[in-house]
């Protein structure tokens, strides 16, 4: 297991450890706030404070009083993947939702319905395709094309002008808020930071050229969203999207709200970022003596990310070993004592968060609070209720 030599390694436990945690039950998720209100400061330090180029994604932060904190901060547009995040984007105060996962059947109706019911609020989604049109007329739902770069995840290849400028036309002419264009470039996290935002850049010149194309077929493009985490600082430093012009360009970072080891980068580090989101665990067993074992297997730290699942605060030099579903096996030269507890760094915070029922709320040590995971999962499957 290797480390990375910043900020993981130079993190205090004084500045995560818990008054009175000994009274909670573990594993228990730990929010705070103050760390919360730091990332999202980070962030907007890249678009020069301009809250109006920041289009977060909530995936990551789930809970209501999180995203309340964005919309202090004067965010008022957001990116999100369910319905249940939407509700809860609306519920505190978001005027702008982009649900950005691509909708069929009930799912489209669901979306339509929230629209109509939530007229505050203006929602849109992603399409790429003409087909994909259909629920959405006669609606006040808005369509996003969403584009394809490279990740092969969804969207319409970049290379169809053609094709992307039949739907934004069929969107109009069928009467839908056509908003713009939607491009998400993760695939290229696997890269360094150099070489990634060569690439980013690139990309970024063919969606300009996508976007002005738009524009010269008498086509509205009034936003570009682009950049989840692993992209968002070259999109920062792409100087045409700051110059606007015909559409405003918004980042949609979700990750860095809380940080994790995923998240690592030199350049990252530069910004200032630090963990806000915290797995707290106890020692249940000394199986071997260079063995310890915690009670957070992969159903309270995600394991899709690889092993190790986390970094044990203040213990660099420990080494998590796979987990099983309830239990996280450590070696390490020193062992913790029975009962005692281990602060965890999720390796991806995101499925962590959406497998707790509620968060400890911590500012000074102190617990402030517990706050509901408000989107966690899924709405009801079933609608409307019967």
């Amino acid at each position: 297991m290797t480390h990375p030599t910043y900020p993981l390694r130079q993190l205090l436990l004084d500045d995560y450890r818990i008054d009175g945690i000994d009274q909670v039950m573990t594993p228990a998720l730990a929010i705070y706030p103050d760390y919360v209100e730091n990332n999202i400061s980070a962030t907007l330090r890249l678009v020069g404070g301009d809250v109006n180029r920041f289009r977060p994604h909530v995936k990551t932060a789930k809970l209501g009083a999180v995203m309340a904190q964005y919309v202090a901060r004067g965010v008022r547009q957001f990116k999100c993947a369910t319905s249940l995040e939407l509700i809860t984007l609306i519920d505190v105060g978001a005027e702008d939702v982009c649900l950005a996962f691509s909708l069929v059947g009930a799912g489209a109706q669901r979306l339509r319905a929230l629209a109509e019911t939530h007229p505050q609020a203006r929602i849109s989604t992603l399409v790429e395709a003409k087909e994909q049109l259909a629920p959405y007329i006669g609606s006040k739902v808005g369509v996003f094309l969403d584009i394809n770069p490279g990740m092969n995840r969804t969207g319409l290849e970049q290379a169809r002008l053609d094709d992307a400028i039949a739907v934004g036309r069929a969107a109009v002419d069928q009467g839908i808020e056509f908003r713009g264009l939607h491009y998400y470039d993760g695939h290229l996290a696997k890269h360094a930071m150099p070489e990634r935002t060569r690439l980013a850049h690139a990309g970024y010149d063919v969606l300009m050229r996508i976007a002005h194309a738009f524009v010269k077929a008498g086509l509205p493009v009034g936003e570009l969203i682009t950049s989840g985490t692993p992209a968002f600082p070259c999109a920062a430093s792409y100087a045409p999207f700051a110059a606007g012009g015909d559409f405003v360009h918004r980042l949609s970072p979700g990750t860095i709200v809380y940080y994790d080891t995923n998240c690592y980068d030199a350049l990252l580090d530069e910004y200032g970022y630090r963990p806000a989101a915290i797995v707290v665990s106890s020692v249940i067993s000394h199986p071997t003596p260079t063995r310890y074992t915690c009670d957070a297997g992969h159903k309270a730290l995600a394991a899709d990310a690889g092993v190790p699942t986390g970094y044990p605060i203040g213990r660099p030099d420990d080494q998590p070993a796979a987990p099983s579903e309830e239990h996280l096996p450590v070696d390490a030269s020193s062992l913790p004592a029975l009962g005692s507890t281990v602060y965890w760094v999720p390796k991806h915070v995101c499925p962590t968060i959406n497998m707790f029922d509620a968060a400890l709320m911590v500012r000074g040590g102190k617990i402030v609070g517990v706050e509901p995971v408000t989107a966690r999962g899924h709405e009801l499957p079933v609608w409307p209720a019967r």
